[in-house]
């Protein structure tokens, strides 16, 4: 599952083969060359440089939420058109400047895109996608559109998503052919051009893919690191533990921890498939090189009694895969091979083979984990999912099966005794990481969601962490974590469970350039931050409120729904909300919360699933600690990450309007710095003469209006009484900036009840750019919008002057409120 299309590409096969876990960690770097963040394909091929600060990039996202603030978020696509073409087309995204579409997302029919018919997407006035959606999303165009940067209703239990980045200098438009219901487009603005190139489709990116496919295996980041002391031995309940202490300058590179005292959680959803009489399977699997030995586990159905197969791994026998007699159903097993080193030294890859023999029925599988015997440790170095529900993985791996006489999904429980559970799900929640940079805290976070699972030991493997649910498995996380002169790495027991054994590895790379990367502000810190309680009825649930600058990467998230009958999972109706810097309207406003975690449809009615950047690892229903109905997922905004300078706040509902009870808990990822970039230097009130006054306000062909509504989000309830402007001709004023200008940026609050208002905007008679604003909501009328300036237009000026001037066949360019914020840093 996640080492590359082993058979479909030679070239994507070596690069991923070539390094697996274990043999390369990361050298992060401290700068990358513009202010954006990383550009087209750097998204992913410069994972080291996620610490970077993104101050020239405002993260956005369109959407079919529903504007009236209830729940009709695309059920029958009242809100999934910004404006239909000539031709009945739905233009679900358009934007006029340079930036980026990183993430789409879309659902309906349970996860089918075929009635969705064609999708377009323009980029510069070039097409550079047009065809039918379901085939975009199943990988049939060949690279870069195949998974993981493509998924289909299979991948990702219920929705179809493009995860690869498409840069663009001037404008970007998205049509479908057909109003597709629900739907996001995440993108970002960029302030100018500089270092930005159209995203050209015909480069494939098969690094890329071959990175991706090995998510959750090996350190995405490359390169290589020291190892600190390894820390193991009992960790006493009620007692902490310094685990690792690092000196100088540098980066934490890679974090593993083994705890043999937690088990896994026994309930799974997998699926499989069979084969009998004359049948058999074939997949590639990846190895280390440097292995003493391989082992291969698989899981099966036990309820078919007497299954054998033939095992065959490069051709030569090695052993049997063997059930043994009949068991009721409900349960699973595992069986595994270890394979001498005889077979497997200095390979990359394995080719294996099961041929049937015998069978009361046939023989099934649903999943093969692979480890690799690296001085006496068993690592995980690939993983090959079976079934209808993992077409992507399937291709990836090269699987054939001969002699199909059964395929479909199973929601089984391994015979893991209650008390064991309840110990280790005691022990995830209540064992504490903290680790400290340059004396402040950084991380503290529950282990088990910190790693990408708060319900319990659930197999996940993101690409950033993974947890392996071997008895014998690794906890490891890759998130790169700098420090200036010293990080602690400290568990603290608080679970109320004696630990008689506990491992941790810490990886570091020794970098002076750090230091001043975090003193200058180039890069922030890591943090891994927690927020847990009880929802509050017609309240968001809050995963991270901070001030200061910094970068958000995404979060783990545990739900514990407390509806007893009914709809138990109603609470999967929230949709998410993201405000950025002080602004009163989202730039990110969600259709639901699996919506979110980049599935649909109640992840398909509780159909597990992992991808890179999004998964459900984790459902449990009455029974394991949950008590109605439970939910564990994770989202990682790798692309669209949300990039802030003076503030944030990232919400989520707990049902369509704050109504469904829960106890939610999460970790977020990000990277800050508590000094803000990002100052108000002046406020224009376009209602107050006064204030039109001192700031030389000017306009042609305006009206003046009063006008009572909300912002949309969590005010939607709370009425604004102010006094518009609307006018058809140039609007002109002066306004003051900070010292020290590094850029600036305008937000107007104005009523978008008329919507694709459009103005070209210059400052002290250069142009600027073009402010299109193409958002319609007559409900909640006011919108707080904005535009980047450039460093080059405001740098050193204590004051400038805007003009902007409708363009013709705009409605009338409406605005309540001028602010002025200046980028300091």
């Amino acid at each position: 599952m996640r080492f590359g299309s082993l058979l479909a590409s030679t070239l994507i096969s070596a690069l991923v083969l070539s390094t697996v876990t274990g043999v390369a960690h990361a050298a992060p770097q401290v700068a990358s060359a513009t202010d954006k963040g990383p550009i087209g394909w750097q998204v992913y091929r410069q994972l080291d440089q996620l610490a970077t600060m993104r101050p020239g990039a405002v993260s956005r996202q369109f959407s079919s939420f529903d504007r009236t603030g209830g729940n009709d978020d695309g059920f029958v696509g009242t809100y999934s058109c910004l404006r239909t073409t000539g031709t009945g087309g739905c233009v679900l995204a358009e934007r006029t400047g340079p930036g980026q579409i990183d993430s789409l997302w879309f659902t309906r029919d349970f996860g089918s895109m075929t009635n969705n018919g064609r999708i377009k997407i323009e980029l510069d006035g070039q097409v550079v996608l047009d065809h039918l959606l379901e085939e975009v999303v199943d990988g049939k165009l060949g690279a870069p559109w195949v998974w993981p940067l493509v998924g289909n209703g299979e991948d990702t239990s219920g929705a179809g998503v493009i995860r690869v980045p498409m840069p663009y200098r001037e404008s970007m438009r998205v049509t479908m052919q057909v109003n597709p219901l629900f739907y996001h487009v995440g993108y970002r603005d960029f302030a100018d051009a500089d270092g930005v190139r159209t995203f050209d489709p015909a480069d494939q990116a098969l690094d890329v893919i071959a990175k991706l496919r090995a998510y959750g295996i090996r350190d995405p980041k490359g390169g290589s690191a020291a190892k600190a002391p390894v820390s193991s031995g009992a960790l006493a309940a009620g007692q902490s533990k310094n685990v690792a202490t690092l000196a100088g300058s540098g980066w934490v590179s890679q974090l593993r921890v083994k705890i043999p005292q937690v088990v896994a959680s026994p309930r799974v959803g997998d699926d499989g498939r069979a084969f009998s009489v004359g049948g058999s399977s074939t997949f590639k699997v990846a190895i280390d090189p440097a292995n003493s030995g391989v082992r291969i586990t698989r899981r099966y159905d036990p309820q078919v009694g007497n299954q054998r197969a033939r095992v065959l791994v490069d051709g030569t026998q090695v052993g049997f895969w063997e059930s043994g007699p009949h068991i009721p159903p409900g349960e699973w097993r595992d069986q595994t091979i270890t394979i001498p080193s005889a077979l497997t030294a200095g390979k990359s890859a394995l080719t294996v083979v099961n041929e049937y023999v015998a069978s009361d029925l046939d023989v099934n599988e649903f999943r093969y984990s692979v480890h690799s015997n690296v001085s006496g440790d068993w690592r995980r170095t690939d993983v090959m999912d079976v079934g209808p529900n993992h077409p992507g993985d399937e291709q990836a791996h090269g699987y054939t099966v001969r002699g199909l006489n059964w395929q479909g999904y199973r929601v089984f429980r391994y015979p893991v005794p209650a008390a064991e559970v309840t110990r280790s799900d005691a022990v995830l929640s209540g064992v504490r990481l903290v680790i400290s940079f340059d004396g402040k805290p950084g991380v503290d976070a529950p282990l088990g969601e910190f790693f990408g699972s708060g319900l319990g030991e659930y197999d996940t493997l993101t690409l950033m962490s993974s947890i392996d649910t071997a008895p014998d498995g690794w906890y490891t996380s890759w998130w790169p974590m700098p420090y200036a002169r010293n990080a602690t790495v400290t568990l603290v027991n608080e679970s109320g469970v004696a630990l008689s054994d506990v491992t941790v590895e810490t990886d570091h790379v020794p970098d002076p350039a750090v230091a001043s990367a975090l003193q200058s502000g180039r890069i922030g810190y890591f943090r891994a931050t927690r927020s847990a309680g009880n929802t509050v009825p017609g309240q968001d649930f809050t995963f991270l409120q901070t001030t200061g600058r910094g970068v958000y990467y995404g979060v783990t998230h545990s739900m514990r729904g407390a509806i007893p009958n009914g709809n138990m999972r109603l609470y999967l109706e929230g949709d998410e909300r993201v405000y950025v810097d002080g602004a009163a309207t989202p730039t990110i406003y969600g259709t639901g919360t699996e919506d979110f975690y980049e599935s649909g449809w109640y992840f398909r009615d509780g159909i597990t699933y992992t991808m890179p950047l999004a998964g459900n690892p984790a459902w449990e229903l009455n029974g394991d600690g949950c008590t109605h109905d439970c939910t564990g997922a994770y989202r990682l905004m790798i692309g669209e990450a949300v990039s802030f300078s003076a503030n944030l706040r990232f919400d989520i509902q707990h049902g369509p309007v704050n109504d469904a009870p829960a106890n939610y808990s999460s970790t977020s990822y990000w990277y800050g710095q508590s000094q803000p970039a990002l100052v108000e230097s002046d406020v224009l009130d376009v209602a107050d003469d006064a204030s039109r006054a001192a700031h030389g306000y000017q306009s042609t062909g305006e009206t003046r209006r009063t006008l009572q509504s909300t912002f949309e989000g969590k005010d939607d309830k709370v009425t604004v009484s102010d006094g518009v402007a609307s006018a058809t001709g140039a609007v002109e004023f002066t306004m003051k900036m900070a010292p020290g200008s590094a850029g600036a940026r305008i937000l107007r609050m104005n009523d978008q009840n008329e919507p694709f208002q459009q103005a070209s905007v210059s400052v002290d008679g250069a142009p600027a750019g073009t402010w299109f604003q193409p958002l319609k909501n007559t409900s909640s009328r006011w919108l707080e919008d904005s535009f980047e300036l450039p460093e080059s237009l405001v740098a050193g000026k204590s004051s400038v002057t805007v003009r902007i001037v409708p363009q013709t066949g705009s409605p009338a360019w409406s605005a309540a409120r001028y602010r002025m914020l200046t980028k300091t840093g």
